[in-house]
């Protein structure tokens, strides 16, 4: 389809030159020899570029492109000024023209302006329909819940994306969506032009996530070719999400704390002080206040960061939601799987929804995914769900612990936590909030001799 161009050129021979070389290029050509025309042109046609001159008979060129502006800010307007106007030129860039050319050009000169104009729209829409895409994606209306506690979560959620700059602290444990909600107070609100970056913070090293988070200068350190910026200065205007933000250093927490109270950061060896607008949302499956009192995460720092804090309860304790996400899932798994699944039988659903999912959400939906590659019908059954034992894991089950023979306690408590830990992956924080203990007993438990 050919590019639409309205040319707004009040000499009539200049203007019918560039109406013919224009169309020889490929171009849709529109004219208007005055600023009221070229108005009323672009309001019925919407051309996809302007090609407009500064001295017009009635509208000046500059009242023109302002009002173009203001009706559709992506359309780029290339200003044509003579020589003498160069400086009024430079001031139509300011107002949001593309670019300018000085009079009497070259047509292959015009003709390359034009061309790069146009790319630069077509980069500019690409962009706009992947921001909508993903604003899209993280709308609060596609977080899935019928429990109350979540429903005011999300309305807490709705207020904090409106004011961009309070500090939010989510808590809940892994698999919860607390990604899921950090998304959607970015996308939601007035920084969502801006960037959101993610840091995992139990995934990097003291040294790297330092490094990561406030960038390096040039030797700081081995390693250090050349100067870096850091997560800080890449979400400048926008938000800067700390994953598992109990696992963070003192050292690193104390420069942390440092930005929250100066809004300013450091890189590491460097010097000067780096002026950064983010904000800041954490997220831990820790109990921070409990790491507080152990010594491992500092008070201030927390206070700092808890100015707003919510918990996201996990899904043994929202099962009315169970049926929901899975409804969400098998949709969503039918369109990338080319599936036609309707759903769960009677005997799935009810093994699902007594399950405890230590896993939660995430859990769910990559037992879904599988249950419906494994499926050959067009409902998942229970053979199809890969859970160990799935109708008994739902509840603890006390009286079969009670019929085992008698064994040592040091060694019933082992093998279970053994076993809790392999559950979530050695991840020994969270075995140990789970277990409602200190990693320091956790340790004591797994390096124990029992016969």
């Amino acid at each position: 389809m050919r590019p639409v161009i309205l040319i707004v050129e009040d000499e009539n021979l200049l203007r019918n030159s560039l109406k013919k070389a224009l169309s020889r290029e490929g171009y849709q050509t529109l004219t208007a020899a005055s600023g009221e025309e070229a108005m009323e042109s672009f309001r019925e046609n919407s051309p996809e570029i302007i090609l407009l001159d500064i001295m017009l008979p009635d509208i000046d060129g500059m009242e023109v492109l302002k009002r173009i502006k203001k009706v559709d800010g992506n359309v780029p307007v290339v200003i044509m000024t003579a020589f003498s106007g160069i400086k009024g030129a430079v001031e139509a860039i300011k107002l949001g023209a593309y670019d300018y050319i000085a009079k009497p050009f070259d047509i292959e000169e015009l003709k390359f302006v034009l061309a790069r104009s146009l790319t630069s729209q077509k980069a500019v829409a690409e962009v706009n329909k992947i921001r909508s895409t993903v604003k899209e994606r993280y709308s609060f209306d596609n977080i899935i819940t019928a429990h109350p506690k979540m429903r005011e979560m999300i309305d807490l959620s709705k207020r904090l994306a409106r004011n961009a700059q309070s500090t939010v602290l989510i808590m809940g444990e892994s698999g919860t969506g607390k990604e899921l909600f950090a998304n959607a107070i970015h996308y939601n609100g007035p920084r969502s032009d801006n960037p959101l970056i993610t840091v995992n913070c139990a995934a990097l090293s003291e040294g790297l996530l330092e490094s990561e988070l406030f960038g390096h200068e040039k030797g700081a350190f081995t390693g250090a070719l050349k100067q870096k910026r850091g997560m800080f200065e890449l979400a400048d205007r926008g938000t800067l999400f700390l994953d598992e933000i109990g696992e963070v250093t003192q050292k690193t927490q104390v420069k942390l704390l440092r930005f929250l109270e100066e809004k300013k950061i450091q890189r590491v060896g460097g010097t000067e002080k780096i002026d950064v607008d983010v904000r800041i949302i954490a997220a831990t499956n820790r109990n921070l206040m409990k790491s507080v009192r152990e010594g491992t995460f500092r008070e201030d720092l927390y206070y700092r960061l808890n100015v707003i804090s919510f918990a996201i309860p996990p899904m043994r304790e929202r099962r009315c939601d169970i049926p929901l996400l899975i409804d969400c899932f098998v949709d969503s798994y039918n369109r990338t799987l080319s599936k036609n699944i309707k759903g769960c039988d009677s005997a799935a659903l009810k093994i699902l929804s007594d399950y405890v999912w230590p896993g939660n959400i995430r859990e769910l939906r990559n037992i879904i995914e599988r249950a419906m590659l494994l499926s050959e019908g067009d409902l998942i059954r229970s053979a199809d769900i890969p859970l160990e034992n799935a109708d008994s894991r739902g509840k603890y089950d006390l009286e079969k612990i009670a019929l085992l023979d008698p064994i040592p306690l040091d060694k019933v408590i082992k093998v279970y936590t053994q076993s809790i830990l392999s559950r979530f992956k050695e991840n020994r924080s969270r075995t140990a909030d789970v277990l409602k203990i200190t990693r320091q007993r956790l340790r004591r438990i797994l390096n124990s001799e029992v016969d």
